[in-house]
C-alpha cells in the first residue's frame, strides 16, 4: 500500500476518535449539570427545614410550648419532626405540672405564713452572724420596725440577753426587747438543720407581760398571806413554852408529852410558812445574802442536833462523816435552811429506821456536802422535775408537802455561785450534794 493512501486512513481515524471524546466530554457535562441543579434544590431544602426548626427550637427556648414543626416533603424529614414534637408536648405538660405545683406551693406557703403571723409568738430566723433573714409580723411589731428592714440588720440591736446567755441556745431565758423595755418577754431558739449546712437558727419570742402580772399579783397575796399567818403560830409558840416552863402551874406528865409534840408539830409548820414566804422573795437566784466564813464542821453538828427530834419520830439516825474540817464563805441562815431542808425530805421519805448520811469533802474549785438517804428514791420520770417550783412528791406518799423546799433551796445554792444535783435509784437511794465555791476562789467581802 502506499505511503500516501497510508496517511489518509490514519488522518480519518484520529478525526473520528477526537470526535467522539468530544461527545463524551459533553455528556458528561451535561449530566454534572442536572445533578448539580438536583443537589441544588435538595440542599436549599434542607437549609429551610433546618431553618423551621432552629426558628421553633427558639420559640420553645423563650417560652412558647405551642410551636411545632410542620412536615415538609424531604425524605426521612418525618422521625425528626414527629420527635421533636412529642419533646415539645412533653415539655408543655410538664410546664403545666410545674405552674399547678408551683400555685400549690404559693397558696400553702400563703397558709403557713397566715398561721404563723397569727400566733402570740413571734419568730425569727438568724444566721451565724446573728443577721435577721425573716421576721414575723409581731416582731416587727414588738421592734416597732418595718419587717423589710429587719433583713439583714443585727438581732443584738434589737434585744438584750441575761449576763451569760447565748442567743443560739437559750431555752425560755428572759430577754429585754429594746423597743419595748416596760414588757416582759422571753425566749427559746434552735439550729435549723439544712440541706445546704449552712448555719441558721431559729427564736420563739413569747410576750409574758400577762403572765408574769398575774404571777406577781399571785406571789403578794400568797407572801401577805404567810406573813400574817406567822404571827399567830409564834403566839401559839411562845404559849406552849410558857405551858412547857409551867408558869400557869405545874403539869402532867401526859400532858408535857402532849404539849411537846404540839411544839414540834408547831415548829415544822412555822417552817412551811417560812419556806412559802422566803420563796416569794426569790426572783432567779436573786437573793440578798450575808456571807461569812464558816466552819463545816460544828455548823452542821448543830443542825443534825435540831433535826434529830424530827427524825427519832421514824428511827431515823443521822450519821455525820467528815475527816477533817472544811471552811466555806456562805451566808449562815441561808445554808441553814437548804442542809436543813434536805434532812426533812430524807426523813419523809427515807425508809424508817434506816440511817440518813451527811458527809463533808473538797473536789477541785469546791466544797461539797451531801446528804443521802435510803428509801423510796426518785422515778427516772420525776427526777428532772424535783427542783420545779410546786412540784412534790409528798402527794404521792400521802404526806404534807408545798413543793417548794427544793426549789428553794437550789436557789439559794445557785446565789451562791454553787449548784444543788441529785442522784438516785428508786427504791434504794437518793442522794443530794451541794457544790460552793472554794473559799480560795472567793473575795471575801462581807454583807454581799
Amino acid at each position: 500500500m502506499p505511503l500516501e493512501v497510508l496517511n489518509h486512513i490514519l488522518g480519518d481515524s484520529s478525526t473520528f476518535f477526537i470526535h467522539i471524546l468530544n461527545i463524551l466530554v459533553l455528556i458528561t457535562l451535561v449530566t454534572l449539570f442536572i445533578f448539580a441543579r438536583k443537589a441544588g434544590k435538595n440542599w436549599t431544602r434542607v437549609n429551610d427545614y433546618l431553618g423551621v426548626i432552629t426558628k421553633t427550637v427558639n420559640s420553645v427556648r423563650y417560652g412558647d410550648l405551642t410551636k411545632k414543626v410542620e412536615r415538609i416533603s424531604l425524605p426521612n424529614s418525618a422521625p425528626l419532626a414527629e420527635s421533636i414534637n412529642r419533646m415539645i408536648e412533653t415539655l408543655y405538660d410538664r410546664e403545666k405540672m410545674i405552674i399547678e405545683y408551683q400555685n400549690e406551693l404559693h397558696r400553702q406557703n400563703k397558709l403557713l405564713e397566715a398561721v404563723i403571723n397569727s400566733l402570740s409568738d413571734g419568730l425569727i430566723i438568724f444566721d451565724e452572724n446573728h443577721r435577721i433573714l425573716r421576721a414575723t409580723s409581731k416582731i416587727s411589731e414588738w421592734f416597732e420596725t418595718d419587717g423589710r428592714k429587719l433583713v439583714g440588720e443585727l438581732l443584738d440591736n434589737y434585744i438584750k440577753l441575761a449576763p451569760r446567755c447565748n442567743i443560739e441556745t437559750l431555752k425560755e431565758e428572759g430577754i429585754i426587747i429594746n423597743a419595748n423595755k416596760s414588757l416582759n418577754f422571753c425566749a427559746s431558739s434552735m439550729e435549723l438543720k439544712m440541706e445546704d449546712k449552712k448555719k441558721r437558727f431559729i427564736i420563739i419570742i413569747q410576750n409574758i407581760t400577762n403572765q408574769r402580772e398575774l404571777e406577781n399579783l399571785k406571789e403578794d397575796f400568797v407572801a401577805t398571806l404567810t406573813h400574817d399567818l406567822k404571827v399567830p403560830i409564834i403566839a401559839e409558840t411562845n404559849m406552849l413554852e410558857l405551858f412547857l416552863n409551867k408558869n400557869f402551874g405545874p403539869i402532867s406528865e401526859k400532858q408535857e408529852i402532849a404539849l411537846k409534840n404540839m411544839q414540834t408539830s408547831n415548829k415544822e409548820l412555822l417552817d412551811l410558812v417560812q419556806i412559802v414566804l422566803e420563796t416569794y422573795k426569790v426572783r432567779d437566784g436573786n437573793i440578798r445574802l450575808f456571807k461569812e466564813n464558816i466552819l463545816l464542821k460544828g455548823f452542821i453538828q448543830e443542825i443534825i442536833e435540831d433535826m434529830e427530834p424530827i427524825a427519832v419520830k421514824t428511827n431515823n439516825s443521822i450519821k455525820f462523816l467528815s475527816e477533817r474540817d472544811i471552811r466555806v464563805y456562805a451566808d449562815k441562815i441561808q445554808l441553814r435552811r437548804v442542809i436543813k431542808n434536805l434532812i426533812q425530805n430524807a426523813i419523809s421519805y427515807g425508809e424508817p429506821n434506816s440511817p440518813i448520811d451527811i458527809q463533808i469533802g473538797e473536789i477541785p474549785k469546791f466544797i461539797v456536802i451531801k446528804v443521802k438517804d435510803y428509801g423510796a428514791g426518785i422515778s427516772k420520770e420525776d427526777i428532772d422535775k424535783i427542783f420545779n417550783r410546786y412540784y412534790s412528791a409528798a402527794k404521792k406518799f400521802r404526806k404534807i408537802g408545798t413543793g417548794l423546799g427544793l426549789y428553794l433551796a437550789q436557789q439559794v445554792v445557785k446565789s451562791h455561785g454553787g449548784e444543788l444535783t441529785v442522784e438516785s435509784e428508786e427504791g434504794k437511794y437518793t442522794e443530794f450534794t451541794i457544790k460552793l465555791p472554794a473559799v480560795m476562789n472567793i473575795n471575801l467581802h462581807y454583807g454581799e
